[in-house]
């Protein structure tokens, strides 16, 4: 019994000593696979997003001229109505009631001044022969004069009694956008109360948006130091996102750059005419607006995912010609898209290790494998797929 007991912890302990040397013993780890793209700088294209509210480029008060009852509003609410559309009309009785009066008291102004003429036409010839004095032909010229200078004013009062009556009717001298009657029909309009609408032009539309000091020191001393080309004549184009991310469809220009500094927001404003024939853009919203134009020569960008944060900051892998990986220290700039600016750090010919750095260490050997398709299918607009691309416009 003490025999067979001694047997079987020599062959537990043997068996546990085997395994033990096997834990200790070294096993050849296989290279690990890992996706890269070959740093090629080149021109590309940046834009800088802002903040911005649309605003119409030209709002009209519609406000009623003359004294009156309001009769009629013709136009529908909300709607977009067009130059030279009938929008209200006021009680025109009593202003042709007032042209009337005034083509009556025009002719009969004309019949003084035939009379007035008359005479004198009588008494020119007569004081020619002294038969009648001076003082005769004196009277009968001022008497001439002053009919034709109330015939004149009759005509200005006519004009003017014209004029009211076509005011009763009312137009917008503009397109776009009506907003609601602030008067009620069958209101007396007086000067307190004549502002009856607004409408707002939305085609085109402004855009204004603000940029801060900061931003605007930062594109100034890049564009000093090379590493951002303006485009030429300042044609900077503008492009409009809206509040469920999609982009509308007509571009824009920027037309105006407020010179006064805000000391308040830090800012300066900026404003972009964007055409708007369909009123998709309304006065007042929000939107994102992307400048473009810009242009940064000789970039270098690399994927979000192939920059790592370390201890001493961020470090991209380096696959060297011996199929080996090493950190190299980056700076890193602007985002563009799925991708870093690279400010420093790497060069021309670089090879970066884009998928995979999660199992490499200093040193490690790596085996480049072509990525997979599920990868580019998932790669959006504008990432790097095995070289750095130029964002497209």
């Amino acid at each position: 019994m003490r025999w067979l007991l001694t047997s079987v912890i020599a062959i537990g302990l043997l068996a546990g000593c085997g395994k033990k040397e096997g834990a200790n013993s070294p096993q050849a780890h296989p290279p690990a696979e890992v996706t890269v793209i070959k740093v090629t700088p080149r021109d590309t294209a940046v834009g800088f997003e802002y903040v911005g509210q649309t605003e119409s480029s030209r709002q009209v008060e519609i406000v009623a001229r003359v004294n009156g009852f309001l009769e009629k509003r013709v136009y529908q609410e909300g709607t977009l109505v067009r130059a030279g559309q009938v929008m209200f009309r006021q009680d025109p009785k009593p202003f042709q009631a007032a042209l009337d009066s005034a083509k009556a008291a025009l002719a009969q102004q004309d019949a003084r001044l035939q009379v007035a003429r008359s005479n004198l036409e009588r008494v020119k010839p007569l004081a020619a022969k002294n038969a009648l004095s001076q003082k005769d032909l004196d009277n009968a010229i001022g008497q001439d004069q002053s009919a034709a200078a109330a015939v004149e004013s009759a005509k200005a009062d006519v004009d003017q009694a014209q004029l009211n009556l076509g005011y009763t009717t009312i137009f917008t001298p503009v397109t776009g956008l009506s907003s609601y009657a602030r008067v009620n029909d069958g209101s007396y309009i007086q000067p307190s109360n004549s502002l009856l609408t607004y409408v707002q032009q939305v085609d085109p539309i402004y855009v204004n948006f603000s940029v801060s000091e900061n931003d605007m020191l930062r594109v100034r001393n890049e564009e000093r130091s090379g590493q951002l080309r303006m485009p030429k004549k300042d044609a900077y184009e503008v492009q409009i996102q809206l509040g469920d991310g999609s982009v509308y469809p007509q571009r824009g220009l920027i037309t105006f750059a407020d010179a006064d500094f805000n000391q308040q927001t830090g800012t300066f404003l900026i404003r972009a005419t964007v055409k708007n024939p369909d009123a998709g853009l309304r006065p007042g919203q929000f939107v994102r607006v992307r400048v473009e134009g810009f242009v940064r020569p000789n970039a270098i960008l690399v994927p979000q995912r192939a920059v790592l944060q370390g201890a001493q900051g961020q470090f991209v892998w380096i696959v060297d010609k011996d199929s080996k990986v090493e950190p190299r220290p980056v700076e890193v700039g602007s985002w563009q898209g799925d991708d870093w600016f690279i400010t420093r750090g790497i060069a021309a010919g670089d090879v970066v290790v884009v998928d995979g750095v999660l199992r490499l260490g200093p040193g490690a050997p790596v085996k480049v494998v072509e990525r997979s398709a599920e990868s580019e299918a998932g790669a959006k607009p504008g990432s790097v797929s095995g070289k750095v691309q130029t964002e497209k416009k």
